[in-house]
């Protein structure tokens, strides 16, 4: 009986030390992968440039399984939040969308929620995300440059995901959260990424009918502005104003000039935009070769 009381205390420093030892691991893995922040950038560098897109496909969903492996060891780390988004948007975009739509969808969500994470630090954000309109556009009034690849990456997913859910009619109540999100980013940087939101805002005011807010006027305006900026080397956008501005004006010649041209554009000639150039020829080829489909 002597023998309890011991046994009993060490019991219970086993309770009281085992969290703080699973702590001290847990820290000391989240400041390595926070630390891999450079060694990430390098490698998303290396993809990009990557001209073999079949290879990449092949290698993606072990990445992808890889940055959720990641962000389960340091789940508030904004980088690996964003490439995460941007990596889950790019597989579906690239690989998934046009065969498979429900993955596709899921994909989108995934995207989405990661990118929404990283915004959701900022409390006016997170109050007002599900809110009305006029709270939700104030609270992005509360964002900075520095917030502006959360915000692109959030809406890009955003707009992929109602893409492929327009069946539902509550879905389309979010589109006016997603161009609020577009007008705040070219506030305080319609630069980023080649100037891919003007692009966006392009295929928006072309994809819809004109009782729906469609204006070809303002889609022409915003797809030149993204080709002046990106100084028309991210062939993507060339594929979204054929896709969308050349089909909405019903101009056949413009669509197919436009498709021939991203064919022709050389392998490597921006050598930064490999990847994503070299899946936009593909995506031209599928359009080009179903020009009667549209016209």
């Amino acid at each position: 009986m002597t023998n309890r009381p011991r046994i009993i205390t060490a019991f219970c420093l086993i309770l009281l030390i085992t969290p703080l030892i699973t702590s001290c691991a847990a820290t000391k893995t989240r400041m390595m992968v926070d630390s891999m922040s450079p060694l990430m950038e390098q490698m998303a560098l290396s993809i990009n440039k990557n001209i073999d897109v079949d290879m990449v496909r092949d290698a993606y969903p072990a990445n992808l399984i890889q940055l959720d492996g990641l962000i389960e060891a340091s789940p508030y780390n904004e980088d690996l939040l964003l490439k995460a988004s941007e990596a889950y948007f790019g597989y579906s975009f690239a690989f998934i969308e046009d065969t498979d739509e429900e993955r596709a969808k899921k994909l989108y969500l995934k995207s989405k929620d990661y990118a929404l994470r990283a915004l959701e630090k900022n409390r006016n954000f997170r109050r007002a995300l599900n809110g009305p309109l006029d709270e939700f556009v104030s609270s992005l009034e509360t964002f900075n440059k520095k917030d502006v690849p959360a915000l692109f990456r959030c809406s890009t997913a955003w707009i992929a995901w109602i893409a492929l859910n327009l069946h539902d009619p509550a879905v389309l109540l979010d589109l006016p959260k997603v161009e609020a999100i577009w007008t705040r980013i070219l506030e305080l940087d319609e630069t980023y990424y080649y100037g891919s939101t003007h692009a966006s805002l392009g295929a928006y005011f072309a994809s819809q009918s004109l009782s729906m807010g469609g204006d070809p006027v303002k889609a022409k305006y915003h797809f030149d502005r993204a080709f002046e900026i990106s100084e028309s080397k991210l062939l993507v956008v060339h594929v979204m104003y054929a896709q969308y501005y050349a089909y909405q004006i019903q101009d056949r010649k413009l669509y197919t000039d436009t498709l021939e041209h991203i064919l022709s554009t050389p392998e490597n000639l921006y050598p930064e935009l490999n990847l994503i150039n070299e899946i936009a020829k593909r995506k031209a080829r599928i359009l080009l070769d179903n020009v009667d489909m549209y016209f």
